[in-house]
């Protein structure tokens, strides 16, 4: 009979004596269910976006009367030899990071010398970025150095990768900053 850590403690001293230590009989209060705002809901584990150590989470989600999946809750995973339930504050807000209401949902763009932002469309977000980047790239790319030693470098763009980088994106990244001749690079992995 397998027993999981959660189902031992319920069924620790108080359940298999009916009563506590302390001499209230607790048997009625075991039966009892509270009905919670997650009860009933899919539980699904997962791992923390933010950082590599590896945090694992639980995530609580619910059908829609519409059909959609609703997130209700995230929470550390306490069976977890990594993190034991607890999470960081970066992690405990990962929430958020799905259902936030100030989440932009789609790229703005604000024109030069304007003073609003204005919805636009991933290509036209994806080919504004790469026009930028080439741009960037022709004016500050260096050939030689000041001894004449061939560089062929750029020096006028600089990257900063994610800590919800893994390790292969890190990598992939860092080969594509690298054909286009950037130097600067830096990736911000810490808490």
């Amino acid at each position: 009979m397998d027993v999981s850590r959660r189902q031992f403690l319920s069924i620790g001293p108080a359940g298999a004596l009916g009563g506590s230590a302390l001499g209230f009989d607790l048997t009625e209060s075991i039966r009892v269910k509270q009905r919670l705002r997650i009860g009933g809901s899919t539980v699904s584990h997962s791992l923390c976006p933010y950082c590599a150590v590896g945090c694992s989470l639980i995530a609580h989600t619910r059908k829609t009367a519409g059909g959609k999946t609703e997130l209700l809750q995230i929470e550390g995973d306490p069976d977890s030899p990594v993190n034991e339930g607890t999470l960081c504050p970066k992690g405990a807000t990962s929430l958020q990071l799905a259902v936030s209401r100030r989440r932009v949902p789609h790229p703005l763009y604000r024109a030069p010398g304007a003073t609003g932002w204005k919805q636009v469309s991933w290509e036209f977000a994806l080919d504004r970025l790469a026009r930028n980047i080439k741009a960037s790239r022709d004016a500050t790319f260096v050939t030689q150095d000041a001894d004449g030693n061939v560089v062929n470098r750029c020096e006028g763009i600089a990257f900063a990768g994610g800590a919800a980088f893994s390790s292969e994106e890190g990598y992939l990244a860092t080969k594509l900053m690298r054909g286009l001749g950037l130097v600067h690079l830096e990736q911000q992995a810490r808490v």
